[in-house]
């Protein structure tokens, strides 16, 4: 009986305290349930926590930030929805091959045509240059990581060929297109614009030209752009590449140049070179003379190897015709240094505009064929031989009669708001001289060319070369001839 008495008051106790009782009840008998009660509690911190990320990104994030992505996949992400309208300048991020043992000189070459309000990119560089040129307008950045690769011809070529990729790393905002080009290239921005805005930079482009020399085509690749002359690469196509460039480094380490490799990493994704005329890798030597006073019909957007190659301008340096030829495209950007032709039917000549930089008159009538083609003032790049190129060429001939006299630009200036005149001036050669009786082209010291501006969206149709009209019935006053160039109409021909 005392015994009974005792344990119920004992049950008491327990049931009135309550720190007993939870400290009873939260510890179990077996350790199976210890081991579902950690379960239940970290179910629950688990949900508890998802809970709170999930209002957390909500609120502070934009959607493409609540995991994080792939860092390639994360600038497409960004680039997207930036702008959508047209292409311009800004769209464009340049990356320039250069060295420090080249770029102080050639950076000369870069001031021509970079405008550092406009223009987006970089000069990479081997090293960080010990000196700085004090007015050098291209920022620079140093390659990385190019020495882990073996190579047989050029460390360079590979250093170079990683450009594409380094720059798409940088995730610069609003990029639609990644431009390469070498130090000693020169681009016509305002052209290049109107070229590449013709596509869609979402989907995959590698765009360019080939080499005019067979020899170099042969060597490398007809399918290939060329570094030199520059070439652009898509937003779409680099984020690609960006994904296997190194490991396709690797594979063709034995290759000789840099566009090369990006051209054998871009045929690995299966894209197709596509060729725009206007991007000139110059691989010529002698004087491009024949070649820009007959330029393709298509807007003018590169040239290179300048200062391997006779000045555009007679008795002027490179820089000076660089900068001679510039003053005539910063006037007219579409319309420089195309060509357009017409005749004197009184006096039977034949008259060739390259605007903006050369005119050539004919003592004879000549097809539109012939005058469209390239006279040949240069060599190929490699051998120096008369030839093949990839273009037609007619020789010049060694009769002085026969050759057209040259006139060179000589002034230019707007008229108004949409139209210019320019002046050109003839040139007289050494050498021979023409001495044949009813042959008079020396009467002619200047000639004045009138036109309009071309507009740049004409490049995006069907392109129509211009005609040109001898004016005031080709009467030739203190030596000067006057030339309009302009439209052809309608059902105009040009025709001897």
């Amino acid at each position: 009986m005392c015994r009974e008495r005792k344990m119920n008051l004992i049950r008491l106790e327990c049931c009135n305290d309550p720190i007993k009782v939870s400290r009873f009840s939260l510890v179990p008998e077996k350790f199976g349930d210890m081991v579902v009660t950690l379960i239940r509690i970290g179910i629950l911190v688990c949900l508890v926590a998802s809970v709170s990320l999930t209002l957390h990104s909500a609120f502070s994030k934009k959607p493409d930030q609540w995991f994080p992505l792939p860092e390639h996949v994360h600038f497409v992400q960004n680039t997207s929805f930036v702008d959508t309208g047209p292409t311009n300048i800004s769209h464009i991020l340049f990356g320039i091959a250069g060295s420090v043992n080249t770029w102080h000189d050639r950076s000369n070459y870069s001031k021509q045509w970079w405008n550092p309000s406009t223009t987006r990119g970089f000069v990479w560089l081997d090293k960080k240059p010990s000196v700085l040129h004090p007015d050098m307008v291209v920022p620079y950045k140093i390659s990385r990581g190019w020495a882990q690769f073996k190579y047989v011809h050029s460390a360079s070529a590979v250093r170079i060929a990683r450009i594409v990729y380094e720059s798409f790393r940088l995730g610069l905002p609003n990029v639609r297109w990644f431009v390469m080009g070498d130090d000693d290239t020169v681009f016509f921005t305002e052209n290049l614009v109107t070229v590449l805005g013709k596509y869609d930079h979402h989907q995959m482009y590698y765009i360019g030209g080939n080499s005019e020399s067979v020899e170099q085509n042969v060597m490398h690749s007809y399918n290939m752009a060329f570094g030199g002359g520059g070439f652009a690469v898509s937003y779409a196509l680099a984020a690609h590449l960006a994904r296997m460039m190194d490991g396709c480094l690797r594979r063709y380490f034995y290759f000789y140049g840099s566009d090369q490799r990006v051209w054998a990493c871009v045929h690995e994704i299966g894209v197709p070179l596509t060729k725009e005329n206007g991007f000139h890798q110059f691989d010529i030597r002698g004087n491009p003379y024949g070649f820009l006073a007959a330029h393709p019909l298509a807007p003018l957007v590169s040239l290179h190897h300048i200062g391997q190659l006779s000045p555009l301008f007679p008795n002027q340096t490179h820089i000076h015709s660089l900068q001679k030829l510039i003053s005539a495209y910063s006037i007219d950007p579409a319309r420089i240094v195309q060509q357009s032709f017409c005749y004197d039917h009184k006096r039977r000549w034949s008259v060739s505009i390259a605007w903006g930089y050369t005119i050539q008159i004919y003592s004879t009538l000549l097809i539109a064929a012939d005058l469209q083609m390239p006279l040949q003032t240069f060599q190929t790049w490699r051998s120096w031989s008369d030839g093949p190129f990839t273009f037609n060429t007619r020789p010049m001939s060694s009769d002085p009669c026969k050759q057209p006299a040259m006139f060179f630009l000589d002034q230019i200036a707007k008229v108004g708001t949409s139209g210019s005149v320019s002046i050109y001036k003839r040139h007289n050669f050494s050498g021979a001289q023409c001495k044949r009786e009813g042959i008079n082209r020396r009467e002619v010291q200047t000639i004045k060319v009138s036109a309009l501006k071309l507009d740049p969206e004409y490049w995006k149709n069907v392109p129509r070369r211009h005609c040109c009209q001898i004016m005031d019935g080709g009467s030739i006053k203190d030596g000067s001839m006057h030339i309009r160039v302009r439209k052809c109409r309608l059902q105009e021909t040009i025709t001897i």
